[in-house]
């Protein structure tokens, strides 16, 4: 169940993060001249989104649900919204009942829009999809076999439940109703209530469910909706908000502050990088994570202290009557934006409360490390990781290099079952938590770690975790052994002088052609160090004139990259050559080229592995400059009869190897 509410946590962040694009056209709009037809238009579009917001929670849980996250499943999510929408409209429930339209029941008329409807609508759909997408047809119905199915019977289930809800959704809505009215008249006090256990939820990801309570319309609240919307009255809509201004932009940074002037001497550095880090997403943005993950399990009680001060920021701001609003989080963009919004009140005194915030809990945290002595970052006792250092390889940058060593400090494929992500923290499942190196996880350069349980690990990575996540997965689909991974899994080039090399004992001559028509280039001279430092292996480059990228060996198709970008080949006499297109291409998800090859394909010298579009590279930012690379080079005995650098052609001879034939 945990797991489960974990997962709506994170399908949720989906439609929620469409919702800065609305407050930044009803923002600006606001900034505007009423008058201008600008202003108009904007806001317009703004308005636009938001009125859909029912809709995309529909939409977002289902694809988000759904195990495969497919289009099919956010069609269903559509359907499973329309459906009662439709069938439960007032003018529907009076034609069905033989009544005025007038005298149906007030309920019926919040089902178009109701957040509630949405998720409700989503989660069946991606129930539907999870547990019928695979579903196979006798051969007449064939086409309707699989996820074609799924919008199908959504339809009909969707059907039956709204026929309960004519008769369950009135009391459903009256105790929603009841309970929003019931927090509005605690005022600042339930204000307060909902920012400390806002906080104290974030470790379990399911204070987005306490978010929809009061930011959306499921209770009738809809503290987001209403603000932008300039509904509701002034000075009260935006209670629910307003006080995450002070924390976020002022206190927060000012906790990081005394947890680095804490810090070990010989930690400051790396402490500081790290809370500056935090402290700069928090005042702008408003994403705390980063910050708060730092220190919530190694120093809990400061996390509780946090906790509190937030509910009191809400409260205070709640009962003084000073209001902003946003539609992402409480930082600087969102706080300009909403400042000018007519029913924003005195939000610039929300600055002012922000500065005493900041006194309050850097000298709340500096006493309370102090007096309790709490490992905050940089306090920490140092241990030693028990997993080796990852090899670089043909492709990798910061973040691949980053899932790797994450990837070993969890137990590779054996343990590491799923992966997926949010904002901020990669969201996974393990065979058994208790198995991970966390020292390992923090250097690879993890904020935090939080085992949720014995399956369920979240590892705080901030707003850049898609670029983490991505590569995380390739590892867990293709099932690497760690072995591959570790720094000595690529060898040195033996030195032919020392006494240590032994030169292969029988050995075979490799004709080695040019990869493609160009500019031969020394490989020393290459602009990525991984290269130009014959990390992977000595070789050559070239700077190609044309697109055709073609074998520079014969041999069998070893790899061929999911990004398009290199290719592998194996000669005869076990020669293992990398052709590596470009750098830094693996960025650009394969989209300049065309692989003409699979893997386990024979291939002859000049034969066309690849079609690359060299303007689109370069119109990407990224040099053409492709790599011809002997990766077993402790096999390789010699390079030799080299050309001179200079024009060449695909067909010419560059050099030969001395390959270990067995």
């Amino acid at each position: 169940m945990k797991s489960y509410m974990q997962r709506m946590g994170r399908s949720i962040q989906l439609p929620v993060s469409v919702l800065p694009a609305a407050a930044l056209l009803v923002g600006i709009g606001h900034w505007l001249p009423e008058k201008w037809a600008a202003a108009q238009f904007l806001m317009a579009g703004g308005n636009a989104v938001l009125g859909i917001l029912a809709l995309l929670f529909a939409l977002g849980l289902a694809s988000g649900m759904s195990k495969h996250q497919d289009g099919a499943s956010a069609i269903a999510g559509l359907v499973a919204y329309s459906v009662p929408v439709a069938v439960l409209a007032p003018a529907s429930i009076a034609t069905l009942e033989g009544i005025k339209q007038s005298a149906v029941d007030p309920a019926f008329s919040a089902i178009s829009g109701n957040v509630f409807i949405g998720i409700l609508g989503g989660l069946i759909a991606a129930a539907l999809y999870n547990r019928f997408s695979e579903t196979k047809l006798p051969m007449a119905l064939s086409f309707f076999s699989g996820k074609r199915c799924v919008p199908i019977l959504t339809a009909g289930v969707m059907l039956v439940i709204s026929l309960l809800l004519l008769f369950i959704w009135p009391p459903i809505y009256n105790v929603l109703v009841a309970f929003g009215k019931m927090m509005v008249s605690l005022g600042a006090v339930g204000a307060g209530l909902y920012g400390f256990f806002n906080r104290l939820l974030i470790p379990t990801g399911l204070h987005q469910a306490l978010n929809s309570v009061f930011w959306f319309n499921i209770a009738g609240i809809n503290d987001i909706g209403n603000f932008w919307a300039n509904a509701g009255t002034k000075g009260v809509t935006g209670m629910y908000m307003a006080g995450f201004f002070p924390v976020m932009m002022f206190g927060l940074p000012a906790g990081a502050l005394a947890i680095y002037r804490n810090a070990k001497p010989e930690k400051k550095a790396q402490t500081g990088s790290l809370m500056l880090a935090g402290a700069f997403a928090a005042f702008f943005t408003g994403v705390t994570e980063p910050l708060e993950f730092s220190f919530m399990f190694v120093a809990w009680p400061l996390y509780v202290m946090h906790a509190v001060l937030t509910g009191l920021s809400l409260a205070f701001a709640a009962f003084m009557h000073w209001t902003a609003g946003f539609t992402f989080s409480a930082g600087l963009v969102d706080f300009i934006l909403s400042s000018r919004m007519p029913i924003a009140n005195m939000p610039y005194m929300l600055i002012v409360q922000g500065l005493v915030m900041a006194v309050i809990y850097y000298f709340t945290f500096d006493f309370a490390i102090k007096k309790f002595n709490l490992m905050t970052p940089g306090r920490e006792e140092d241990v030693a990781s028990t997993t080796a250092d990852v090899a670089a390889s043909v492709g990798d940058d910061k973040y691949s290099l980053k899932a790797k060593r994450i990837y070993m400090a969890l137990g590779g494929f054996d343990n590491l079952l799923v992966v997926d992500n949010c904002t901020t923290r990669l969201r996974l499942q393990l065979a058994d938590t208790k198995k991970i190196d966390t020292p390992a996880i923090k250097a690879a350069g993890a904020v935090g770690v939080n085992a949720i349980d014995q399956r369920n690990l979240q590892i705080i990575i901030g707003t850049d975790v898609q670029f983490v996540a991505d590569p995380l997965k390739s590892l867990v689909e293709a099932k690497t052994p760690l072995s591959t991974l570790t720094a000595d899994a690529i060898k040195p080039v033996p030195s032919m002088t020392t006494p240590e090399a032994k030169a292969p004992q029988h050995t075979v001559s490799e004709s080695v052609y040019s990869a493609a028509d160009g500019e031969l280039v020394d490989l020393a001279k290459v602009s990525d160090a991984t290269f130009a430092q014959k990390m992977l292996g000595d070789g050559y480059a070239i700077e190609p004139s044309d697109g055709k990228i073609v074998a520079p060996v014969s041999g069998v198709v070893t790899a061929v990259f999911p990004t398009k970008h290199a290719v592998g080949i194996t000669t005869p006499a076990g020669l293992e050559v990398l052709i590596h297109i470009g750098i830094d291409t693996v960025t650009l998800d394969g989209k300049p080229f065309v692989t003409h090859v699979a893997v386990d394909d024979q291939v002859t010298y000049g034969d066309l592995l690849v079609t690359a579009d060299l303007e689109a590279i370069k119109a990407a930012g990224k040099p053409v400059t492709t790599m011809v690379i002997f990766t077993n080079m402790d096999h390789v005995a010699a390079l030799k009869d080299r050309t001179s650098l200079g024009e060449i052609k695909a067909s010419d001879f560059v050099l030969t190897a001395d390959a270990l034939a067995d």
